[in-house]
């Protein structure tokens, strides 16, 4: 009997399916071992050796494991085949005792016939989708486990534990209780506060635009088109060149009766290109922009889709390949499947075959992108099986597949140029230009449609008088950068080097789950008061933990770890040795009224007697005793007495309720005066401000 050992029940369930009755599969539930939750489990005097233990959670999960492990010939070790995955085989082994490390008196005496436990065959295998073809193929390829990758694992989980078991109590004892500090979360943090800041600073630039629509006269057909001045004397306009209204006033002055003919028309041919197939950070923001989904809620969803989703008839298939990866490429069976299929349904003209590659450094996570497991699985065609959310996911996965494998989208691009002239007494030059755009072939577009504009300009000649509709001014303003939101942040740490493919979508839940940052509506990060302050403290007095350039070299450590060049000791101890140094110091210079810069507030305790001061917690600031915690007294913060702004508008699900404008967490909206017999709400509506294009609300 062969035993394979499996993450989750899920992907047990799939593998099973294609393993004869020779197999038994089980899973591990994750981790069977891990670093202690209630202390440090790290011995920093001893080359930093961790002390594992077996979560009660796994106990009963690792006694069964090793009652059926004892009755197998051969145990196989199926985890995924990323770092976690190899790790998660190694304490397989140890927590199992397949190693015989353990001593034989405390194992129970088995059957006479049966091998010894440490003698037994153990095997690693790696696919990197879950189909009938790769699990075969992986029986017929076993390795022993990868102990490169399981040390670059093993020393990322340490390094991690020495900063956040380190640097937690000191925020705790500096800031307010329940804060946490990480390598890479702290970076997130430092992001968008430092977004936040440079928004803050911004001061917008005024600029002009000068608009000339113009149409054409003959007899065929009147067509109108917009043109912007596009130089001024051969000069070719920069975007804030016109910088006030007195200067457009005068363009429009020196042009308002000018000619306007054309002086040139140039066509050319454009070429949009397919992007490469998915890789885990841009699913993880795709799925952000276009379905509105969470990083954690994607890598939810492709685990499920990756492990095996029940299809009716057909059984229960891996419907993708591994989802935690930065390799784009793809397998040479996969590009089989996917010309068959293209030139089968919608032409051969569509089909060009593409290989792409890898712009990571690393990319040691997996061996190939993201991608339907098959391609013939259409999403319409199992749609029946999936959650909705699900088949958005896959719909997304399989089209971004398709696409790369398709041919180019061909446009023809035109544009004008017209000069102004005739009529100005310093005989400037005036020159306007039009652009516009038609899709002549489309391609990759047929199957992954994005966002294109279609201008269509009408077909003039060089001398062509045009006559003039309207011409005037616009006036524009600078924006400033916009603020971070899931896709943008995980892009930007994908950049910057920050984390690898398995960490983005944590680091962003823990971030939230913090505190330190919330969202908007709009879904955009925002820092709180208490994630400003926990950053500059770090960015202050730990400058490393929260500098990009340090936690990407870092990165490229661990990577060297996973590669065999480098041991994980001498990483984790030139680390941990300044870091440990340091923070013992802070504890000294650092004190807790300089940080949260604590407030006396005039009040007296009416508990103890003493003074009532503004003190810092991990949601915000409260008033309390400054005689904690000999005495707890907290002060809640009194109830608003503003009365809320009314509309005038009676609310449509009750009756007698008029609608007010209440400000809540994320800002102001409208609300029912019954509140809460009645819970109708509704978003404030925008309206424009026509002088500036600035979208601004009703109230």
């Amino acid at each position: 009997m062969q035993l394979v050992i499996v993450e989750s029940p899920s992907k047990g369930r799939t593998i099973s399916a294609y393993l004869g009755k020779d197999f038994i599969v089980k899973s591990s539930f994750g981790h069977v071992r891990d670093l202690p939750k209630g202390n440090l489990g790290v011995d920093v005097e001893h080359d930093f050796e961790p002390k594992y233990i077996i979560p009660t959670k796994s106990k009963k999960t690792v006694t069964d494991l090793k009652k059926t492990a004892e009755k197998a010939d051969i145990i196989i070790l199926a985890t995924d085949e990323d770092r976690e995955g190899e790790a998660i085989a190694w304490h397989l082994v140890k927590a199992l005792n397949l190693d015989g490390s353990e001593k034989k008196a405390k194992r129970k005496k088995t059957d006479v016939d049966e091998k010894p436990f440490e003698q037994k065959q153990i095997q690693r295998i790696v696919f990197h989708e879950i189909t009938k073809g790769a699990i075969e193929k992986a029986l017929e390829n076993p390795r022993a486990i990868n102990q490169a990758l399981v040390d670059a694992q093993q020393a990322r989980r340490i390094l991690d534990r020495l900063v956040g078991y380190k640097l937690s109590p000191f925020l705790w004892k500096k800031v307010a209780r329940g804060l946490s500090a990480g390598r890479v979360q702290s970076v997130a943090v430092r992001l968008v506060v430092e977004r936040e800041r440079e928004i803050e600073k911004f001061k917008p630039e005024e600029y002009w635009s000068i608009l000339a629509q113009l149409t054409t006269n003959n007899e065929q057909r009147t067509t109108e088109f917009p043109s912007y001045l596009h130089k001024i004397n051969d000069k070719t306009l920069d975007k804030l060149e016109i910088k006030t209204k007195e200067e457009s006033d005068k363009i429009l002055a020196a042009i308002n009766k000018s000619d306007f003919i054309v002086q040139d028309v140039a066509k050319n041919e454009m070429a949009r290109s397919p992007f490469a197939p998915y890789i885990t950070s841009t699913l993880q923001q795709d799925a952000a922009r276009k379905l509105y989904f969470s990083a954690k809620q994607t890598m939810v969803l492709a685990q499920q889709l990756y492990e095996g989703i029940e299809l009716g008839a057909d059984g229960h298939h891996g419907l993708i390949t591994y989802m935690r990866t930065d390799s784009v490429n793809l397998s040479e069976e996969a590009l089989v499947k996917a010309k068959t299929l293209i030139e089968r349904d919608y032409g051969s003209n569509y089909y060009e075959r593409r290989k792409f590659k890898t712009k990571s450094k690393s990319a040691q996570e997996a061996h190939e992108a993201i991608r339907p497991t098959d391609p013939d699985r259409t999403p319409d065609s199992i749609k029946s099986y999936l959650t909705p959310q699900q088949y958005k996911l896959y719909n997304l996965i399989w089209r971004r597949f398709v696409a790369s494998q398709m041919t180019k989208a061909i446009f023809d691009s035109l544009t004008i140029d017209i000069q102004a002239a005739g009529n100005n007494e310093q005989r400037t030059k005036y020159i306007f230009r039009a652009n516009g755009s038609t899709m002549r072939f489309d391609g990759f577009l047929k199957v992954y449609p994005t966002k294109y504009e279609e201008v269509n300009l009408p077909i003039v000649k060089v001398d062509e008088k045009l006559d003039l509709k309207e011409l005037k001014a616009e006036q524009h303003f600078t924006k400033p950068p916009a603020r971070f939101n899931e896709a943008s942040l995980i892009k930007t740490l994908e950049k910057e080097g920050i984390g690898r493919p398995s960490t983005y979508a944590p680091t962003i839940s823990t971030i939230l789950a913090r505190n330190y940052v919330n969202k908007d509506k709009s879904r955009y990060f925002h820092p709180t008061e208490i994630g400003v302050m926990v950053n500059d403290l770090l960015v202050q007095h730990f400058p490393e933990i929260v500098d990009i350039g340090f936690t990407s070299k870092m990165e490229e450590e661990l990577d060297n770890i996973a590669e065999g060049k480098t041991e994980w000791i001498p990483v984790i101890k030139n680390f941990y040795d300044p870091f440990d140094k340091n923070l013992k110091v802070k504890y000294e210079e650092v004190s807790k009224e300089e940080v949260t810069h604590q407030e006396k507030t005039g009040q007296i305790c009416e508990k103890c007697g003493g003074e009532m001061i503004v003190k810092m917690g991990r949601y915000g600031r409260f008033v309390a005793c400054s005689n904690f915690p000999e005495c707890k007294n907290i002060l809640k913060p009194p109830k608003s007495t503003e009365e809320p702004e009314k509309t005038g508008e009676k609310c449509d699900k009750c009756e007698g309720g008029e609608m007010v404008i209440r400000k809540g967490r994320f800002g102001k909206f409208i609300a029912c005066s019954n509140y809460p017999k009645c819970k109708n709400t509704k978003k404030i509506p925008k309206e424009t401000d026509k002088g500036t294009g600035e979208t601004k609300s009703a109230t």
